[in-house]
């Protein structure tokens, strides 16, 4: 991958994180997924598992039907 396109794609990765922030902003939402997702975009690792729900639509819950307990 050329330099150019990686530096393009790190200035992406920092635009969704500032996209995200200002989301949680408005939202007034300050869960623990929020802060993980932040968390996540800030770092130049890659987590294939990053998503809390399966890649396929036959298994496992979609965002929606996830239990947001855990946030606060």
């Amino acid at each position: 991958m050329a330099d150019a396109t990686i530096a393009e794609l790190k200035q992406k990765i920092a635009q969704a994180r500032e996209v995200i922030a200002h989301l949680m902003d408005q939202a007034a939402f300050n869960g623990a997924e929020a802060h993980r997702a932040l968390d996540y975009f800030t770092g130049d690792a890659f987590d294939a598992d990053f998503l809390p729900w399966p890649h396929h639509e036959d298994e496992g819950l979609r965002p929606e039907e996830l239990n947001a307990a855990n946030d606060g």
